[in-house]
C-alpha cells in the first residue's frame, strides 16, 4: 500500500522529510515512528498508519513535498502489496480502504511528541510535475525537486544514473547529468541557464560549506516571504519602566514560592499589548488580497530560541488570562520551546508575535513581521540612564518599544496609536497592580 504524507493543519500545505526512521526491509508496528517531517509549523515524528514491512522509500530526506503526496510503500499485513504505481480508487484493495492513512494519522501527529520546532510562517507553494510527463515517469520515483530542475532543463530521467536510496535519482545525479551533456561535443538544443535555486557559490580551500538543515531552509524562506511580500514600516518609542521594575521586584520571591516558577517582565508587558489588541483591532489583522481580516481571538506568538532555529509558540486567548496565567504559559511554552517538545497546536493561529530581544542585550531593533500578521513588537533590554522630569533631572530604568508592521493594513496613526497605547499601560504599573 501507498503511505502518504497527511495534512495535519488547515494552514499547513508542504512539509520537507528531514530524516527516516525506518529502512527498507524493516518491519513497522501501527503507530510506531516512520519518518520525521518539517513543517513551516513545527517538527514532527509521522507514525506508520499499519503494521507491515517498508518495500520502498519514495522520497528522499530533504525534499519538500505537498501534503497528501506518496512518500513510501508499504506490505501492510493483511492487505494485497500494491505496484509503485499509486491506485486509483477502484484499484484498492479490499480492507486498505478502512486504514485512517490520512486523518487518523493527522491526528495521532498532534499527540506525539515532535522531534524540534521550526519558525513560524505561512505555507509555500508546492512546485508539480507536468501532466504529460507522467508516462514516462511512472515507473520510477522522484522528488519534486528532481522533477522541477528535469523540467527546466529538459532532461529524460530515465536515462540519469541514480546514487540516492534503493538507485533513486538525485539532485546531484541531474546535475552531473547535465554537466556531461554540457562537455559533448554536440548538442542536439540549447538549454536555458540553470535557475539560481540550483546553482552554488564558489567555496575557497580555506572556508568551510554547510549543508542547510531542513529548519533552517524553512526559517530562510519564511524570512524571504515576509520581507518580500510584506511592506514593512518600523516605528519605536521609550518606556519609562520603573513602576514594572519595582512591581516585579516586590513580587519575585513570593511568586516563586507560590507558582514554582520565575515571573519575568514579558507577562506584564503581554498582558499590554493584549488589552491595547482590543483597543486598537486594526493590529489583530491580516491582508488577504482584497480584504482585511480581523482576528477575533487574540493569540500572541513568543518568538524563542528552540534546540533547532527560530520557533514561535502561541499563547492562545490572551486577554483571556491574569498576568499570573501568562507568566505560567510563557514559562511552559519557552521550556517545551527549548526541550523540542511543541505540539503543532502550541504553533498555530498566531495572530500577533511579542519578541523579547532585550533578552539578548539589544536595546534597538527592526524585526520582520511574522507573515501573515499585521505586525510585530519587540521589547528591549531596560537600561538605567538620566531622564529630564519636569524641572529635574532622575535616574530611571528606560525600555524601548519596536515595532515593524504592514503598511498595506494601517498607516502610521494606527501603529503609533497602538503602540503608545501599550506604552501608556506599562508606564502605570505599580505597587497595586495585581497579579492574579
Amino acid at each position: 500500500m501507498i503511505i502518504e504524507l497527511p495534512h495535519v493543519g488547515e494552514s499547513v500545505t508542504e512539509g520537507v522529510i528531514g530524516k527516516w526512521l525506518k529502512s527498507v526491509g524493516d518491519r513497522v508496528e501501527r503507530y510506531d515512528p516512520l519518518v520525521e517531517v518539517v513543517t513551516d509549523k513545527v517538527n514532527m515524528e509521522m507514525p506508520s498508519p499499519v503494521t507491515g514491512t517498508l518495500t520502498a522509500i519514495l522520497v528522499e530526506e530533504g525534499a519538500t513535498i505537498p501534503m497528501g503526496a506518496p512518500i513510501a510503500e508499504m506490505d501492510a499485513e493483511g492487505a494485497e502489496p500494491t505496484s509503485a504505481t499509486p491506485p486509483t480508487q477502484t484499484e484498492t484493495p479490499a480492507g486498505v480502504a478502512a486504514e485512517p492513512t490520512t486523518d487518523r494519522i493527522g491526528t495521532l501527529l498532534k499527540d506525539v511528541a515532535p522531534v524540534g520546532p521550526t519558525g513560524s510562517g505561512g505555507p509555500i507553494s508546492a512546485d508539480k510535475p507536468a501532466e504529460d510527463a507522467q508516462p514516462r515517469r511512472a515507473r520510477r520515483r522522484y522528488s519534486p525537486a528532481v522533477l522541477r530542475l528535469a523540467d527546466e532543463r529538459n532532461v529524460d530521467l530515465d536515462q540519469v544514473q541514480g546514487t540516492g536510496l534503493n538507485g533513486r535519482v538525485t539532485l546531484k545525479d541531474v546535475r552531473r547529468f547535465l554537466e556531461t551533456r554540457a562537455e559533448a561535443p554536440v548538442a542536439i538544443e540549447p538549454s536555458p541557464p540553470p535557475a539560481p535555486a540550483v546553482q552554488s557559490m564558489p567555496v575557497s580551500t580555506e572556508d568551510e560549506r554547510i549543508s542547510l538543515s531542513p529548519v533552517r531552509r524553512m526559517i530562510a524562506e519564511n524570512m524571504v516571504r515576509s520581507a518580500s511580500q510584506i511592506p514593512q514600516a518600523w516605528t519605536l518609542v521609550e518606556v519609562d519602566v520603573s513602576g514594572l521594575v519595582a512591581r516585579r521586584r516586590a513580587v519575585r520571591d513570593d511568586f516563586r514560592l507560590r507558582e514554582g516558577i520565575n515571573i519575568t517582565y514579558l507577562p506584564f508587558i503581554m498582558k499590554a499589548v493584549a488589552e491595547s489588541l482590543k483597543e486598537n483591532p486594526l493590529l489583530n489583522s491580516s491582508w488577504d488580497d482584497d480584504a482585511i481580516i480581523y482576528k477575533r481571538r487574540i493569540n500572541i506568538g513568543i518568538a524563542a530560541a528552540g534546540r533547532d532555529g527560530l520557533v514561535v509558540p502561541v499563547v492562545h486567548d490572551a486577554d483571556t488570562l491574569s498576568v499570573a496565567g501568562l507568566a505560567r504559559k510563557i514559562a511552559d511554552l519557552t521550556d517545551r520551546a527549548r526541550r523540542g517538545a511543541l505540539t503543532l497546536d502550541d504553533v498555530q493561529g498566531g495572530t500577533f508575535t511579542l519578541n523579547n530581544t532585550g533578552a539578548l542585550g539589544s536595546v534597538l531593533s527592526q524585526p520582520l513581521v511574522n507573515f501573515p500578521q499585521a505586525a510585530i513588537l519587540t521589547t528591549e533590554a531596560i537600561v538605567r540612564r538620566p531622564v529630564v522630569i519636569g524641572d529635574g533631572i532622575a535616574i530611571r530604568h528606560m525600555m524601548n518599544l519596536c515595532m515593524s508592521f504592514d503598511h498595506r493594513i494601517m498607516d502610521g496613526a494606527e501603529a503609533s496609536a497602538f503602540i503608545n497605547s501599550v506604552k501608556a499601560r506599562i508606564e502605570v504599573i505599580g505597587p497595586d497592580t495585581g497579579l492574579y
